[in-house]
This record gives C-alpha cells, sequence and structure tokens, in this order.
C-alpha cells in the first residue's frame, strides 16, 4: 500500500512496465534506416494489448450473480481501491510483459479472464514484452509473418531487404517450439505423474490451470502465478527451474543464429513485388499470425484449463 496507495499510482506503474519496451521499437526503426517500420511493430503490440485489456474488462465486469451485480464485477483477489479496471489493466501489463508483478490475484479471476494472462504470455511476452527480448520476439513473428505472406503470393520472402530462406524458418520455428514444448510436456507430466497432482489446491479445470501457469510463468520469464498451487516442492522446483533455464536462453540463441544468417546476406534491392512491411496491412498480417500460431499451439491445453472454467 506505501508503493501503490491511489488509483493514480498503478496507472502510473502500468506506464512504466510498458513505456521502455514500446520505445525500443523505434530505436528499432532508426536503427534500420525506416522509423515507419518500427511504427509498425509498435502498432502491432498496440493493437494486440489494447484488444487483450478490452478483452479482460469484458470477462471480469461481467455480472453474474448477485454478488458481482453487487461489486460491480469481479472483485475477488482484488485491491479495493484500484477496482476491476486497474486490476484488469495491471495483469494484461505485466503478463504481455516479463515483469510479473501483480496488483490483485490471478487465481481469482474469472476463468476466462484467467485464461487471458495465460495467453498473455503464452503469446510469448511480445506486446510489448519484455526490455528488449519483447522486441526480438516480435521480430521473429515477423520473419514468419512475411514467409506466410511469400507462400501465399508464391515469391520468395523478404523482410529489410535480407531473403527469407529454409535456414531462417528454421531457426524462427526453433525459437517458436522452444517455449510451447517446455510448458506443454511438463505440464502433461506434472499431471500424468502421481505425486504433482497434490500441490493443485483446487480440483478440476482450475486446478490444472494452476499447473499450466506455473510452467508458462517460468519459460516465459515472468514472476506471477496462480497462487494455488503449491509450487515449493522438489519436483516443482526442479522441473519450473529446468523450464526457466531452457524458456530463456535456448531462444537467444536461436534468434542470435537468426540475427547471424541475415547480417551475412547481401541486401536485395526492393522491387514491385516486395512486401511493404512499414503498412497497416503488414501490421494486420503480423497480429493473425500471432494470434493463429498461439492458438494453433496451445489451444488444447487452454480448453482443458481456462476455457473449460469459463465456459462451464
Amino acid at each position: 500500500p506505501f508503493e501503490n496507495p491511489t488509483p493514480f499510482t498503478n496507472l502510473f506503474e502500468v506506464f512504466l512496465i510498458l513505456v521502455i519496451p514500446f520505445s525500443l521499437t523505434r530505436t528499432f526503426g532508426v536503427m534500420v534506416g525506416s522509423v515507419r517500420q518500427g511504427y509498425a511493430i509498435l502498432a502491432t503490440m498496440a493493437t494486440i494489448w489494447l484488444g487483450f485489456v478490452a478483452l479482460m474488462m469484458w470477462t471480469e465486469f461481467a455480472h453474474h450473480g448477485p454478488a458481482l451485480q453487487a461489486a460491480g464485477g469481479a472483485m475477488e483477489g482484488k485491491e479495493v481501491r484500484f477496482g476491476v479496471g486497474g486490476s484488469s489493466i495491471f495483469a494484461v501489463s505485466t503478463t504481455l510483459t516479463s515483469t510479473g508483478a501483480v496488483d490483485s490475484f490471478h487465481s481469482s479471476f474469472t476463468g476466462l479472464g484467467g485464461g487471458i494472462t495465460l495467453l498473455g504470455m503464452m503469446l510469448g511476452e511480445i506486446a510489448p514484452g519484455g526490455v528488449g527480448s519483447g522486441l526480438y520476439g516480435m521480430l521473429v513473428m515477423a520473419v514468419i509473418a512475411v514467409f506466410i505472406a511469400g507462400l501465399m503470393v508464391g515469391r520468395t520472402p523478404e523482410y529489410l531487404g535480407k531473403k527469407i530462406g529454409a535456414r531462417e524458418m528454421k531457426l524462427a520455428a526453433a525459437y517458436l517450439l522452444v517455449t510451447p514444448a517446455l510448458v506443454l510436456v511438463f505440464t502433461a507430466a506434472s499431471m500424468a505423474l502421481p505425486t504433482p497432482g497434490h500441490s493443485m489446491l483446487n480440483p478440476g479445470a482450475h486446478g490444472f490451470s494452476e499447473v499450466l501457469y506455473a510452467f508458462t510463468s517460468a519459460a516465459n520469464n515472468n514472476g506471477s502465478a496462480f497462487a494455488g498451487l503449491n509450487a515449493n516442492t522438489d519436483w516443482y522446483n526442479t522441473m519450473t527451474g529446468l523450464a526457466m533455464l531452457f524458456g530463456r536462453f535456448l531462444p537467444m540463441v536461436f534468434v542470435l543464429a537468426l540475427a547471424g544468417s541475415l547480417a551475412a546476406q547481401r541486401p536485395v534491392p526492393e522491387s514491385a513485388g516486395t512486401l511493404r512491411t512499414e503498412k497497416p496491412l503488414f501490421a494486420g498480417l503480423l497480429v493473425g499470425a500471432i494470434l493463429i500460431i498461439t492458438g494453433l499451439t496451445y489451444f488444447p491445453a487452454l480448453a482443458l484449463g481456462p476455457l473449460a472454467e469459463g465456459l462451464a
């Protein structure tokens, strides 16, 4: 309460969480010689952040039952001084970045609201993400979006004057698959083995969400948690530690390898068939690619956890 006493300080902390990673998009534009390229990335990040805030507000202000109607929203686990609105904005901002700080208990959010915090991390924390890591994660997604666009028009994809070939796509795909593999394999093992299930405070879909959240948070460099899970056991200390180690450092290796591969190429001059990656059309394509790829990767797990709870 002394660090964050009022709704204004709460929103100011949200601003501080977001300001540096959002600002780095202009830094990127200056570095590549086209500020508009940075603005396209900024527009993509901002669209996702605003969409998640709107969805979180909608789920947490849903008035189902007299208790929620009396409180004006789902107030369980939230500070009265911030209310549903301030808590929702903070929850989205802290899970779409690598911050990990919380001003409310994510485990007490509605089923769908908890799912939104999960999905924010599952995107790879790229809207705007952590300082630096969010930008390079978004740029890997931009490479994949350019590749998809190239497949649709039958043209060799290019990004910032560099051709995206087989080597670049293999590195981008490896980056994309590391974190989901860690999250989903470790979550599946925790549910299949007899002992780890004892750490769940809640049964059913919410208990599964607690385990899924623990590994998603660990692998994606976030400090938040569904606090109902007793993670202070040999299994969870070891497995979340491994998720942190591999989930944080392996993607960096693939990003550096991808950067080296692109840097070694000669620039390709633009032509009439070059996809303009500074236009709103590309920003829309990038948003769609991010949501579709993440959805296809994580949807079965989300369906077993937050979606099953929220739609029950």
